[in-house]
Formats: structure tokens, C-alpha cells, sequence
């Protein structure tokens, strides 16, 4: 059967979930991947709750939809990342505290285990999310910057994402994370770097979007075909690139999603420069079954014009695999022809 077709939640956290739910099916949505933000998902009350977790299922049973994962990006972010002012925003109260860094660091690495519980309680076995990273602010190496250096900053995000994902392999759910700038991880080159740094642990696995690699010139089709099997869900989100005024570089020079100086920006499914034809035929050849989740982004138009043809697209674009040769019934049984 083709992949269900899913809403991840994230960027609609402003709408009560009981709004949303109803509002994803007439959109055409199969499932949503709900947001550890707003109302969508609590990971404490989720804990606390057995009940909490019971409504949540209900809601979406009422609606017709189903849950394939968790998102938890904004705390995942303040694991590994060198904190300021920003996170306070991002991350919940009882995260933040009193804002000391490795205190927020420590606090979002215990979240992070208890999302795992959490996720395991509402019977989802992919939770998506973002690592932070000691190391992003010298991404560009000046003042010059030494693999040493790099090469600590793959220890920090090891030391601290271990005993995470320990605590994910006993809950039996997998970590997905979007592989994305301002991540350990940002293309395939950091991706690799990043398993290994992890040795290669079994739960440490990528959220595809083609989206974060495209306009940087990565090659998402070969990341496919490279991490295959660690590719625990797909995001289906759209970009174009090279179609700025000249002004702005991939960096993005300091401008707001939307401006039209913009080098790249988001686009609502099937309107950007990704190909998504080369996509599903790689997802399949990699015995990737899991849902296609649509992460909508587009600063110039209506969100739910936008999901609601991001999710016919998605649609009509998916297929199942084949079953076995196409050519294989033009083949002949050789016993018994005359010779």
C-alpha cells in the first residue's frame, strides 16, 4: 500500500489540537506527527497521565487519524547547544529553570529520556527532533578551526546523546533526527560523522528532508541511498534556490523567511525545485515504508490552501513498490521446449 500521508504539527501549535485534528482529515491528512508543543503533546503529562495519553488517542481516533511519531525539536535543540536568550522562548519552563547553560543542557537531556517514555506510552515508535550543536557557530573555519577542535565537539554531542539514546533502546523507539543547519548533523558528510561519533548506536537514526539539503548543494537523493536504513520517517517539504535578487548568499544574510532578496526560501509542497519523483522511487528502493509527514512551510501563502494541496500532491505522487520484475511475464518455463 502507498505510505499514509501525515501533518506534522509543529507549525501549527497555535491551533488547539482539537481544532486541528478535525481540520487535518478535510485537509486529506492520514495522521499527524504531533508536536511536543502548544496542546499537541505533553511529555509530562503524558507521564503523569494515563489518561491524558487515552484522550489524545480518542482525539485522533475521532477524527479518523493516526500517530506515527512524536516531534520534540525545540528541547532536543538545548541539548548540545551553546545556550542564550533564544531557548528560553523554545524550551518549557521547567527546562529553562534559572537559565544556567549546562543546567538547561542537563534538564533537556532528561526531557529527552522521558519523551522516549512518553512515546512508548502513546504506542509510537519514532520520535523526530533536532540535537543542538557545540560546533555549528564554526561552521565557517575562521579564526581557524582545527579538526581537534570539530572532533571534541562530536565528543560533547556523543557524551551527552548516549544515555538518551540508551534510554530510547529501552523503550524500544527510534530517534530521528532532522538533519538540518545549526544540528551535529547538516549534510551527509556531519551525518556520517555523527554515527560514528554515536558508534554507530542502533536508535540514532535521520528525519529526511530534502529541504535543509537542497539549496546547500547536498545531493538528497544520495542521502537516501546512504542511510537507508536509518531513516526512520520523511519529511515531505519543498525550497527553491538561486533565485534571489544577488544580494543575499546561501547564509541567508540576516533576512526574514519571506524576503524576496532570499538566495532560498520554503515552499509548499510540489511548488519549490525538489525532485520529489527522484524521491519516492529512492524511498522505495531502500524498503522505506514509513509515512511521508508534510512539513508545510511557505511565507507567502494561506497555511491551509497550502497543506491541503501538499497533502493531494503527496498523494498522487506515492506508490507502493513492485511486487517483482516488471518484465517477469515474458518469461518462458524451459522444461519440455523441443531442442
Amino acid at each position: 500500500m502507498p505510505r499514509p500521508i501525515t501533518l506534522f504539527t509543529g507549525q501549527w501549535a497555535d491551533m488547539p489540537l482539537a481544532e486541528l485534528a478535525p481540520l487535518a482529515r478535510r485537509m486529506g491528512y492520514d495522521g499527524l506527527e504531533l508536536a511536543c508543543w502548544g496542546d499537541h503533546f505533553d511529555v509530562r503529562e503524558a507521564l503523569d497521565s494515563p489518561r491524558y495519553v487515552a484522550d489524545k488517542r480518542r482525539l485522533l481516533a475521532d477524527a479518523g487519524l493516526q500517530c506515527f511519531a512524536i516531534g520534540n525539536h525545540l528541547v532536543g535543540q538545548a541539548v548540545c547547544d551553546l545556550i542564550d536568550e533564544r531557548h528560553q522562548a523554545i524550551v518549557p519552563a521547567r527546562v529553562w529553570g534559572d537559565g544556567d547553560p549546562e543546567g538547561v543542557r542537563r534538564r533537556a537531556a532528561q526531557e529527552m529520556k522521558d519523551t522516549a517514555r512518553a512515546a512508548a506510552r502513546l504506542g509510537v515508535k519514532t520520535v523526530t527532533g533536532l540535537t543542538g550543536s557545540s560546533i555549528w557557530h564554526a561552521v565557517y573555519a575562521f579564526p581557524p578551526t582545527s579538526q581537534a577542535y570539530i572532533d571534541r565537539g562530536y565528543a560533547d554531542f556523543a557524551a551527552r546523546w548516549r544515555p538518551i539514546l540508551d534510554e530510547f533502546d529501552a523503550q524500544d523507539v527510534n530517534f530521528a533526527l532532522e538533519v538540518h543547519p545549526t544540528e551535529i548533523a547538516f549534510d551527509i558528510a556531519s551525518a556520517q560523522r555523527a554515527l560514528d561519533a554515536l558508534k554507530q548506536h542502533r536508535r540514532f537514526g535521520f528525519n529526511f528532508d530534502p529541504s535543509h539539503l537542497a539549496y546547500q548543494g547536498v545531493d538528497y537523493i544520495r542521502f537516501i541511498r546512504g542511510f537507508g536504513e536509518r531513516i526512520f520517517n520523511a519529511h515531505m517539504k519543498d525550497v527553491w534556490w538561486d533565485k534571489g535578487d544577488g544580494t543575499v548568499g546561501v547564509f541567508g544574510g540576516h533576512t526574514s523567511f519571506g524576503d524576496a532578496r532570499r538566495r532560498w526560501d520554503f515552499r509548499s509542497v510540489g511548488r519549490g525545485m525538489i525532485d520529489f519523483e527522484s524521491l519516492i522511487v529512492a524511498l522505495n528502493d531502500v524498503g522505506y515504508a514509513g509515512p511521508l509527514s508534510v512539513e508545510w512551510e511557505d511565507s507567502r501563502m494561506d497555511r491551509v490552501h497550502g497543506a491541503t494541496e501538499s497533502a493531494a500532491f503527496c498523494r498522487r505522487l506515492d506508490f507502493p513498490a513492485a511486487a517483482g520484475a516488471f518484465d517477469a511475464a515474458f518469461e518462458r518455463p524451459q522444461a519440455g521446449m523441443a531442442g
